[in-house]
């Protein structure tokens, strides 16, 4: 399988902080990724950085066979290709769970709205929401809301997804919820990247763990061998923190 992400040699700044310190990743078409660490490690920026929403002032990122730069054309081709789920849902609270769908298919890629609105029933019901649809966000609890976050970006029909924390805002008994929607999606074997705290999903359907701190990746392996055998120091720190929770 090729190589759908290459990040090569990324640093980014906020002013004087070095937030990104030579970041080195490949992503193979299909591959599930989780990246996990320390807050202020650098991982949401990470993720960010794929779809442009952050800039990055050295190094190189090729998504699916663009070279990510300051280059409007190329930005609105990658995010064609690539979706994001956030931490706080960013739904538009004044239109419909439907109409939050249809809105960038019908206006951004001039989809009939028939067809817009077939696809995003299509997806509502994948998530197990279909039944909300003409409510509002704020009728919907925070594990709802999430999942309507998750079919509104399958309706781009994106080859990435990447996932910010998308369960760090939730109740506990809301996160199962949002991971069961994540796992389904993980057996289509569609790209994703997980920037996430929920070892027990990392276990289940992660590729490859990724651990980050202080800006760097510290540490990379499969579930197995980063969870039963892990080499620095810094991450069995980690994890003895983050299994005892």
């Amino acid at each position: 399988m090729e190589n759908i992400i290459e990040i090569k040699n990324l640093n980014k700044w906020y002013g004087d902080f070095h937030v990104l310190k030579d970041i080195n990743l490949n992503v193979k078409e299909g591959e599930i990724i989780v990246i996990c660490g320390p807050s202020g490690s650098g991982k949401s920026t990470v993720t960010r950085c794929i779809n442009y929403l952050e800039q990055f002032q050295e190094g190189e990122l090729i998504v699916d066979g663009i070279k990510l730069e300051d280059d409007v054309k190329k930005i609105k081709a990658i995010r064609e290709d690539v979706a994001m789920v956030f931490q706080h849902f960013e739904l538009f609270p004044h239109l419909s769970i439907l109409d939050n769908l249809i809105l960038s298919p019908i206006h951004v890629h001039s989809i009939p709205k028939k067809e817009a609105v077939e696809t995003a029933m299509k997806y509502l019901e994948k998530v197990n929401i279909a039944d909300q649809a003409d409510k509002y966000p704020n009728q919907l609890s925070g594990g709802q809301k999430q999942r309507v976050a998750i079919a509104r970006a399958l309706c781009a029909n994106p080859k990435i997804m990447l996932f910010d924390e998308p369960t760090s805002a939730l109740d506990p008994e809301m996160i199962s919820e949002v991971l069961d929607v994540m796992i389904s999606l993980s057996k289509e074997k569609k790209t994703m990247i997980c920037v996430t705290h929920e070892m027990g999903f990392a276990k289940k359907v992660a590729d490859r763990v990724i651990f980050m701190a202080e800006g760097q990746i510290l540490e990379e392996n499969t579930p197995d061998e980063f969870f039963n055998n892990p080499q620095s120091d810094r991450l069995k720190q980690f994890l003895e923190q983050i299994l005892d929770h």
